[in-house]
């Protein structure tokens, strides 16, 4: 790891060159308030990312704000996966499972570094809500709905074959099970090179830009009004064409617009823990039914940690100041427990815990508020003042869903070359022969395989835009958290490249070290606070608040809620 007089070196070296970021970033802000647009969007999510892409690649000229950072809400705060949702098969969504299908198939094409084949064992036991004959029928719709081009077909297990795939699992009571292919993916690196791919396509994209009101021309929105939150300023954004994609604050984002709330959308809110991989001991992605209530579970590879989820139960309050509750984390070390009678996972054992609010249009969630079976397709409704908002939907289908917004939101589908791009134009990174061929290139020239492996996976093809700057400054070469695979160079590349603004930036959203460390990436945030400083101009009153300003967030990202909600 490194020390303060390395970073504070590399400090002064990058503050001899500093301003780029800045002038960068005043650019962004000149064109969103000097030229006309065809369409805005509202919402630096998966979705609003997805339909700037698609609106960019038709040769509309796209603008694209985000209150706070691109991927700063739901999108990432998932459970990481780009999968078909063999769950809603037992509710008859048959219609999503395949679309989810179609698109993790295209995904896998599209960011092969970011989306990438994952085994998934799911063992049954005894009593067990889904028994084995419902599993394998299931698993069978499931490789049929894919039209069978999945990475491969699912397998019926005998139970010494599910104890040799994952050892710790409990062997009592233990009837078989299965194997079945979906995909991992970083969620926040999907969106960033989703962004990434509008921005080249021409799109105009700015974070920490938020919407104050919108601009009225004779009852039709012509525009908003938004303000630089960094630097406290305001102007006017024009087009004919406004788009609301900001998933569970739609109702609050059409309200600025002038338009009564409607309570159009409906969250659910699903929460995560990640505890230490060795001491779980799962080898890969697993599969459970609670044996608390029955609800699919995951347990999922990430590292050297492993992720547990998800909880679901009702939103109450607001999305911005949503946490995992002390209730849920012990359902699911409960779960869990019951599942790896050797973890014995206790709180403590907990890294992090998490929570997010998945959007559910109200008419999907019905009178009883069942978001459990809720559908995850999405709907898209034109105001009166001809706001364009969209609700529900899932990370995998977010492209299927950014066309459809697009030809609802501007009356005319995409044809020839537009369509094409779509479907085969490769986000950011992804034009790379083979995910071992880029992690093994990248491990032997920076001579450490776990950093190697983050590289290739993080950015794909462009891991070597990250490795540039370790290779003028050898400081930046060491890793940010002596145990994750994180080099100091992420950082630079992140504010100079990648629109990174605040510590949050780096270190919840560029990076994961804010979830794969105790106190949050607080400490990280302290000894890379001079890097930060120098690329981004900083005075060190500045400094001290923005590192003030992380304390905050890290807090209200990653604090435990004591609630009364059972979880479900």
């Amino acid at each position: 790891m490194f020390s303060s007089t390395s970073v504070q070196g590399s400090a002064d070296k990058l503050a001899l060159h500093a301003g780029a970021a800045v002038a960068a970033r005043n650019e962004t802000i000149a064109s969103l308030a000097n030229h006309s647009f065809d369409l805005i969007i509202i919402g630096g999510g998966i979705t609003g990312a997805g339909t700037a892409r698609e609106a960019a690649i038709r040769g509309m000229r796209v603008a694209l704000v985000e209150r706070d950072d691109f991927a700063s809400g739901t999108s990432s705060r998932s459970s990481r996966l780009v999968h078909g949702g063999v769950r809603y098969l037992e509710h008859g969504h048959l219609g999503l499972v395949f679309e989810a299908s179609r698109e993790r198939r295209l995904l896998l094409q599209l960011a092969p570094h970011l989306v990438r084949p994952l085994a998934f064992t799911w063992p049954v036991y005894r009593d067990a809500r889904v028994p084995k004959w419902k599993l394998r029928a299931g698993l069978a719709l499931y490789d049929a709905l894919s039209l069978f081009r999945n990475v491969g077909r699912h397998q019926s297990l005998n139970p010494e074959e599910v104890i040799d795939a994952e050892p710790a699992l409990d062997r009592n009571a233990l009837t078989g099970g299965a194997r079945y292919w979906d995909a991992a993916t970083d969620d926040t690196r999907l969106v960033l090179a989703t962004v990434i791919a509008a921005r080249e396509a021409g799109a105009v994209v700015a974070n920490h830009v938020e919407v104050t009101s919108g601009i009225d021309q004779n009852g039709t929105l012509a525009g908003v009004m938004v303000r630089d939150r960094l630097r406290d300023r305001q102007f006017a954004v024009r087009a004919p064409l406004v788009i609301n994609c900001t998933g569970p604050w739609s109702d609050v984002t059409a309200s600025l617009t002038g338009l009564p709330s409607s309570h159009a959308v409906h969250g659910a809110v699903g929460a995560h823990i990640a505890v230490s991989r060795q001491r779980l001991g799962n080898k890969d992605a697993i599969t459970i039914t609670s044996p608390l209530d029955g609800r699919v579970m995951f347990v999922l590879p990430a590292g050297v940690h492993a992720i547990i989820g998800t909880t679901e139960r009702p939103a109450t309050g607001g999305p911005d100041d949503v946490r995992a509750s002390g209730q849920e984390i012990a359902y699911l070390l409960r779960s869990v427990n019951m599942r790896f009678p050797y973890a014995n996972l206790k709180s403590e054992d907990v890294i992090s815990a998490w929570a997010g609010i998945r959007p559910l249009a109200a008419s999907q969630t019905g009178a009883a508020r069942d978001t459990g079976s809720a559908s995850r397709e999405h709907a898209i409704v034109r105001a009166a003042n001809g706001l364009v908002s969209v609700t529900g939907g899932k990370l995998t289908t977010y492209r299927a869903m950014a066309i459809d917004i697009a030809d609802k939101a501007t009356g005319h589908k995409a044809t020839g070359d537009a369509h094409e791009r779509s479907e085969r134009e490769v986000l950011p990174g992804g034009d790379i022969e083979s995910l071992e061929q880029a992690e093994h290139e990248a491990s032997v020239t920076v001579g450490d395989t776990a950093v190697g492996e983050r590289l290739a996976r993080a950015y794909g093809s462009r891991w070597r835009n990250v490795w540039s700057y370790a290779q003028r400054d050898p400081n930046l070469r060491l890793r940010l958290v002596e145990q994750l695979p994180y080099m100091l160079a992420e950082v630079a590349h992140a504010v100079e490249r990648e629109a990174a603004c605040t510590f949050a930036d780096v270190l919840v959203r560029r990076t994961h070290v804010a979830f794969e460390t105790r106190d949050h990436g607080v400490g990280a945030a302290e000894r890379i606070a001079p890097l930060m400083a120098a690329l981004l101009e900083w005075t060190d009153a500045e400094r001290d608040a923005a590192l003030e300003v992380y304390r905050t967030d890290a807090k209200r990202l990653f604090s435990v809620d004591q609630i009364s909600a059972a979880s479900s």
